[in-house]
């Protein structure tokens, strides 16, 4: 394996990595050598005989593992979207591996006691030193020998089923896709969709990794839409056993760790800080959230003529939006092409308020053909770095849309961000890709968190771009989605793709009419998936249950949210975001960012909207500090003042 190409630093621009170069094979090689030198790495640090600075301590672990980090990002990057069988098998086997090293080095007792011994006066020294105490303490560093032990093992068949409830899940997009042999039953779809959906003379519509699956919006047969909503409820049902299992280890880490669930372990490093917290605020929103939800499904059952079900929900909503606004979503489609809405929207807003410019480089290469990417500059001209996008959905590729780092800017090793944005949009049989308007909506969402990781300006890797708590990570990338109908950006960049005419104004006024309207659905589809995970995370130690479908049913309706027509966005056995994700007891962290992006629309509004002075603010005081610094206290510096709900409730139609 000497010519592995993980195993020196990459040559490519911006060290993105070489995965034209990278082979299956390379991965365990370069996993083993990894965790080995960055275990000796440790070992000198914690027996060096020099007393303790930050230097050749803290300093010295952000220094270590880079074959690790290198080999690891590459990794699962492919692994969330391109992945392969071998690739499912490597991951299998290096998830419990790789958190076991992990656990090496946290539970390392002399390293433990180094730590504990730093002193430094620099503030951003010393806010990554208490990140670093807060991870060990939080990882059982002064655990006995024996909790220890358990911790190990309880760490261990964790990452195991998160690994299996991923891939069971991403299987289940193909194994449990809604199949047709007669393509009258995808009446609704245009020729153009139901073409790029054709296999081998049927008809394969994937599921998206959400319970109500965009067709539902379209389809006219009621059965057919019966099919795909019981299909994508059901899907991956082995997954519900592993999530009780799961769920069972976290109470037991939890207490182990000292708290009285995993709730409270979770959210005591987030902005939130307690569980009291979390649960006022979500208490201040159900209540309404609800009482929303049933008048709209009145004026859906007087649309359809019969009680609405759950897979009718997303359909007559659209005929009530017609029938009240004059509003057909379908109608803004032809304006909404793929490449255009980045090129004369994303990345023109991006232009308008950063002074940003793009540059597509073809000549490198992501991990699939798919992947494009572009060089982003400053105003001056000089190198911001890298942005990759993946819009595509396609079989190896898990549902949703995501932001993550293949190359993590720090100053401390000279190294500017590559970013990379996954959709999960369909790749057309022949012509342009054309986008709904939550697909729009999706695609200027992840590129602030591209943003997020474009504009880091910090010394070290553990504290770059999008690593701050995860209640907080969201923000950036929900105030990024305010200029998707922005006037001078939406002119812009929705043009028809035949006739390049732009949208009508009387067609945007009316989208804008109809906005509020299901946001009682949207509410409650989100809370009652916020308050699933929340009920999930808040078992006891030794809390048994049997079955897991009766346990959220009842965890819904103890929580004031069951309503039938409107299931979670996410069941137990599809919840990829808290079993297999890193969100577990954080769903609450969208709404909980919300409350700050609200408050952030309102201040970019009060002082003139896109323009260059507020994109610098909004880049200096909060995007480029990464986690270097206390969000809270960059949120006041950017706007003024602590953050209030009512703006949120009068954007979700709650007051």
């Amino acid at each position: 394996m000497a010519e592995n190409p993980l195993f020196a630093p990459s040559s490519l621009p911006y060290q993105l990595p070489p995965f034209a170069d990278i082979r299956e094979e390379h991965y365990l090689p370069a996993f083993e050598r990894g965790m080995a030198e960055q275990l000796a790495e440790v070992d000198a640090i914690a027996g060096s005989a020099e007393p303790p600075t930050f230097d050749n301590t803290i300093a010295a672990l952000e220094r270590s593992g880079r074959l690790l980090a290198r080999t690891a990002t590459a990794f699962y990057s492919v692994a969330a979207s391109a992945s392969t069988d071998g690739i499912m098998e490597i991951e299998k086997r290096i998830s419990p591996e790789l958190t076991k090293h992990s656990d090496a080095i946290r539970l390392n007792r002399a390293l433990w006691a180094r730590v504990k011994r730093v002193a430094t006066a620099d503030p951003e020294e010393a806010w990554l030193l208490e990140k670093y105490r807060e991870d060990f303490v939080r990882a059982g560093a002064d655990l006995s020998e024996a909790e220890q032990e358990r911790l190990r093992g309880l760490n261990e068949e964790l990452a195991r089923l998160s690994t299996e409830f991923a891939q069971n899940l991403m299987r289940a997009s193909t194994e449990s896709a809604l199949v047709v042999d007669d393509p009258k039953e995808l009446d609704g779809f245009d020729e153009d969709r139901i073409a790029s959906l054709r296999r081998d003379g049927t008809y394969v519509l994937p599921l998206l990794n959400f319970t109500n699956q965009p067709g539902l919006a379209q389809l006219t047969d009621r059965d057919v839409r019966r099919r795909l909503y019981t299909l994508s409820v059901g899907r991956a049902p082995g997954n519900f056993d592993l999530a009780v299992r799961m769920a069972t280890l976290r109470a037991e880490r939890a207490r182990l760790l000292g708290f009285p669930n995993h709730a409270a372990y979770s959210v005591a490093d987030q902005t939130a800080k307690t569980v009291e917290a979390v649960e006022q605020m979500l208490g201040q929103l159900v209540g309404p959230a609800v009482r929303n939800a049933r008048k709209e499904a009145e004026a859906l059952a007087e649309q359809a003529g019969f009680p609405i079900e759950p897979w009718d929900w997303s359909f007559y909503s659209e005929k009530v939006r017609q029938a009240r606004y004059d509003f057909d979503a379908s109608a803004m489609r032809p304006y909404f092409e793929l490449d255009r809405v980045y090129r004369d929207g994303v990345f023109h807003a991006a232009t308008l308020l950063y002074g940003l410019t793009f540059t597509e480089r073809p000549e490198l290469r992501g991990y699939h053909e798919d992947v494009r990417i572009f060089e982003v500059f400053n105003e001056d001209g000089s190198a911001l770095g890298l942005f990759a996008l993946d819009p595509y959905a396609r079989e190896g590729k898990r549902g949703g849309a995501w932001m993550n780092n293949l190359v993590d800017q720090s100053l401390l090793f000279g190294e500017k961000p590559v970013v990379v944005n996954n959709l999960n949009v369909t790749k057309p049989a022949s012509g342009p890709t054309l986008l709904t308007y939550d697909e729009v909506n999706t695609a200027f969402h992840e590129f602030g968190h591209a943003l997020h990781g474009l504009f880091s300006e910090v010394r070290f890797p553990r504290v770059s771009g999008t690593s701050v708590p995860r209640d907080f990570v969201e923000y950036p990338s929900q105030v990024n989605e305010m200029w998707v109908t922005w006037p001078e950006v939406l002119a812009n960049y929705a043009r028809h793709h035949e006739t390049g005419e732009p949208m009508p104004a009387e067609l945007v006024e009316k989208m804008k009419a109809a906005e509020q309207f299901n946001q009682g659905f949207m509410t409650v589809e989100y809370l009652a998936a916020t308050l699933l995970d929340w009920a999930w995370h808040k078992l006891e130690p030794g809390q048994e249950v049997a079955d897991a479908e009766a346990f959220e049913q009842a965890a819904l309706e103890a929580a004031g949210i069951a309503f039938p027509p409107v299931r979670p966005r996410y069941r137990t056995n599809y919840f990829a975001h808290i079993f297999s994700g890193g969100y577990s007891a954080g769903y609450y962290s969208y709404i909980w960012s919300e409350v700050l992006d609200a408050e952030s629309v309102e201040w970019f509004k009060e002082n003139g909207g896109l323009r260059r002075e507020n994109g610098d603010h909004f880049r200096r005081t909060l995007l480029s500090r990464g986690g270097a610094t206390d969000p809270l206290t960059a949120f006041r510096e950017f706007r003024g003042r602590e953050a209030s709900i009512e703006p949120l409730l009068k954007r979700r139609g709650l007051v």
